[in-house]
């Protein structure tokens, strides 16, 4: 009777635990879900500083040009390979986020988007990043 009762209590913790991740997954393609806390989310640096934008240019390079291209319109290297898309930071749509959307986005992600908190862990970098992803206008 105890061995059941264990068995039956893994059971209903293993599906409670892939009920809430199914539930917390965001699908491909889907428009994101962006937790208000970071749209609200203003930036720790300062615009148009000449070093900011070389730091955003080094990083975008080094994290994010395989993906999303020089210039930003999703079609690096690697891009072909994937089954969402990379987007274009060039349009309206990505240029009318939010700066806290993009920077959820870019360094939180999801899917085949991958989380960058810590290979950029430090803020001002991240924010950096977001700024160069910006000067990518039209």
């Amino acid at each position: 009777m105890k061995n059941s009762l264990k068995l039956l209590s893994i059971v209903l913790a293993a599906l409670a635990f892939v009920t809430l991740n199914l539930a917390m997954t965001q699908k491909a393609n889907e428009p994101w879900v962006i937790p208000a806390k970071y749209k609200a989310m203003k930036s720790t640096i300062k615009a148009g500083d000449p070093s900011i934008n070389t730091v955003g240019k080094e990083l975008y390079n080094q994290h994010c040009r395989s993906c999303h291209g020089t210039k930003g319109l999703g079609d690096g290297p690697k891009a072909k390979n994937l089954k969402t898309s990379t987007g274009d930071f060039s349009s309206k749509a990505f240029q009318d986020q939010a700066d806290g959307e993009i920077y959820y986005q870019s360094f939180v992600g999801r899917d085949e988007m991958p989380n960058f908190e810590k290979k950029i862990a430090d803020e001002g970098d991240r924010w950096a990043v977001v700024y160069y992803m910006r000067a990518m206008k039209k």
